[in-house]
Protein backbone atom coordinates (compact mmCIF):
# COMPACT_ATOMS: atom_id res chain seq x y z
CA UNK A 1 0.00 0.00 0.00
CA UNK A 2 1.33 3.44 -0.54
CA UNK A 3 0.62 6.91 -0.24
CA UNK A 4 -1.31 7.08 -3.62
CA UNK A 5 -3.91 4.30 -2.05
CA UNK A 6 -3.99 5.65 1.19
CA UNK A 7 -5.59 8.93 -0.24
CA UNK A 8 -7.86 7.32 -2.29
CA UNK A 9 -8.94 5.39 1.12
CA UNK A 10 -9.34 8.85 2.40
CA UNK A 11 -11.15 10.45 -0.48
CA UNK A 12 -13.68 7.53 0.08
CA UNK A 13 -14.06 7.88 3.51
CA UNK A 14 -14.69 11.46 3.17
CA UNK A 15 -17.99 11.03 0.46
CA UNK A 16 -19.26 8.57 2.94
CA UNK A 17 -18.76 10.80 6.37
CA UNK A 18 -18.82 14.59 4.36
CA UNK A 19 -21.76 14.96 1.96
CA UNK A 20 -22.39 18.33 1.54
CA UNK A 21 -19.89 19.42 -1.15
CA UNK A 22 -18.20 22.42 0.34
CA UNK A 23 -17.17 20.33 3.04
CA UNK A 24 -15.76 17.14 1.19
CA UNK A 25 -13.83 19.97 -0.94
CA UNK A 26 -12.01 21.82 2.02
CA UNK A 27 -11.22 18.23 3.58
CA UNK A 28 -9.87 16.86 0.93
CA UNK A 29 -7.45 20.23 0.10
CA UNK A 30 -6.72 19.43 4.25
CA UNK A 31 -5.44 16.13 3.36
CA UNK A 32 -3.90 17.24 0.54
CA UNK A 33 -1.60 19.95 1.94
CA UNK A 34 -0.91 17.30 4.77
CA UNK A 35 0.52 14.74 2.16
CA UNK A 36 2.26 17.65 1.01
CA UNK A 37 4.16 18.49 4.14
CA UNK A 38 4.78 14.82 4.41
CA UNK A 39 2.81 13.71 7.35
CA UNK A 40 1.60 10.88 5.21
CA UNK A 41 5.02 9.69 4.85
CA UNK A 42 5.64 8.58 8.93
CA UNK A 43 2.11 6.55 8.13
CA UNK A 44 3.72 5.07 4.89
CA UNK A 45 6.96 4.07 6.72
CA UNK A 46 4.84 2.54 9.72
CA UNK A 47 2.90 0.63 7.21
CA UNK A 48 6.26 -1.26 5.67
CA UNK A 49 7.75 -1.48 8.69
CA UNK A 50 4.60 -3.63 9.99
CA UNK A 51 4.18 -5.59 6.30
CA UNK A 52 7.96 -6.13 6.96
CA UNK A 53 6.93 -7.62 10.18
CA UNK A 54 4.29 -9.60 9.46
CA UNK A 55 6.46 -11.35 7.06
CA UNK A 56 8.83 -12.12 9.88
CA UNK A 57 6.20 -13.81 11.96
CA UNK A 58 4.70 -15.84 8.97
CA UNK A 59 8.22 -16.96 8.20
CA UNK A 60 9.03 -18.07 12.06
CA UNK A 61 5.14 -19.45 12.27
CA UNK A 62 6.28 -21.97 9.23
CA UNK A 63 9.20 -23.10 11.28
CA UNK A 64 9.19 -26.47 12.03
CA UNK A 65 12.20 -25.23 15.03
CA UNK A 66 10.22 -25.32 18.10
CA UNK A 67 12.50 -22.51 19.28
CA UNK A 68 11.56 -20.24 16.64
CA UNK A 69 7.78 -21.24 15.88
CA UNK A 70 6.85 -22.42 19.45
CA UNK A 71 7.38 -19.45 21.21
CA UNK A 72 3.71 -18.17 20.97
CA UNK A 73 2.19 -21.13 21.95
CA UNK A 74 4.73 -21.72 24.92
CA UNK A 75 3.28 -17.62 26.01
CA UNK A 76 0.02 -19.24 25.34
CA UNK A 77 0.16 -22.02 27.96
CA UNK A 78 1.95 -19.59 30.41
CA UNK A 79 -1.36 -17.94 30.33
CA UNK A 80 -3.57 -20.46 30.84
CA UNK A 81 -1.16 -22.17 33.50
CA UNK A 82 -1.49 -18.94 35.20
CA UNK A 83 -5.04 -18.26 35.66
CA UNK A 84 -5.72 -21.84 35.83
CA UNK A 85 -3.12 -21.18 39.49
CA UNK A 86 -4.85 -18.15 40.20
CA UNK A 87 -8.39 -19.49 39.96
CA UNK A 88 -8.70 -22.64 41.04
CA UNK A 89 -5.16 -23.89 42.40
CA UNK A 90 -4.07 -20.86 44.33
CA UNK A 91 -7.94 -20.60 45.89
CA UNK A 92 -8.25 -24.23 46.75
CA UNK A 93 -4.53 -24.29 48.25
CA UNK A 94 -4.92 -21.27 50.67
CA UNK A 95 -8.13 -22.68 52.00
CA UNK A 96 -6.33 -25.92 52.69
CA UNK A 97 -3.59 -23.91 54.30
CA UNK A 98 -6.36 -22.70 57.11
CA UNK A 99 -7.21 -26.14 57.59
CA UNK A 100 -3.72 -27.90 57.93
CA UNK A 101 -1.81 -24.38 59.47
CA UNK A 102 0.71 -24.22 56.87
CA UNK A 103 1.52 -21.43 55.09
CA UNK A 104 -0.80 -20.03 52.38
CA UNK A 105 0.59 -20.03 48.81
CA UNK A 106 1.60 -16.65 46.83
CA UNK A 107 -0.70 -14.89 44.68
CA UNK A 108 0.45 -13.96 40.71
CA UNK A 109 0.70 -10.30 40.05
CA UNK A 110 -2.81 -10.64 37.67
CA UNK A 111 -2.09 -7.00 36.42
CA UNK A 112 1.03 -8.69 34.21
CA UNK A 113 -0.71 -11.79 33.32
CA UNK A 114 -3.52 -10.20 32.25
CA UNK A 115 -1.41 -7.40 30.23
CA UNK A 116 -0.11 -11.02 28.22
CA UNK A 117 -2.99 -12.76 28.24
CA UNK A 118 -4.41 -9.53 26.45
CA UNK A 119 -1.78 -9.40 23.77
CA UNK A 120 -2.41 -13.22 23.11
CA UNK A 121 -6.19 -12.99 22.51
CA UNK A 122 -5.77 -9.70 20.46
CA UNK A 123 -3.08 -11.94 18.34
CA UNK A 124 -5.56 -14.96 18.13
CA UNK A 125 -8.51 -12.47 16.93
CA UNK A 126 -6.29 -10.89 13.80
CA UNK A 127 -5.22 -14.83 12.79
CA UNK A 128 -9.25 -15.60 13.13
CA UNK A 129 -10.14 -12.17 10.78
CA UNK A 130 -7.01 -13.55 8.36
CA UNK A 131 -8.65 -17.22 8.40
CA UNK A 132 -12.24 -15.56 7.52
CA UNK A 133 -10.10 -13.68 4.67
CA UNK A 134 -8.68 -16.56 3.27
CA UNK A 135 -5.27 -15.19 4.37
CA UNK A 136 -4.43 -18.35 6.58
CA UNK A 137 -5.78 -21.73 6.37
CA UNK A 138 -7.66 -23.42 9.04
CA UNK A 139 -5.74 -25.34 11.36
CA UNK A 140 -2.35 -23.95 10.98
Amino acid sequence: MNILDILTIGSKILDRVLPDPAQKAAATLEMFRAQQAGEFKEIDNQLQRDLAQIDVNKTEAASPDFFRGGWRPAVGWVCVFGLLYTFMAQPLLAWASGIWSIPAPPALDMGTLLTLLGGMLGLGTLRTAERIQGVVAPGK
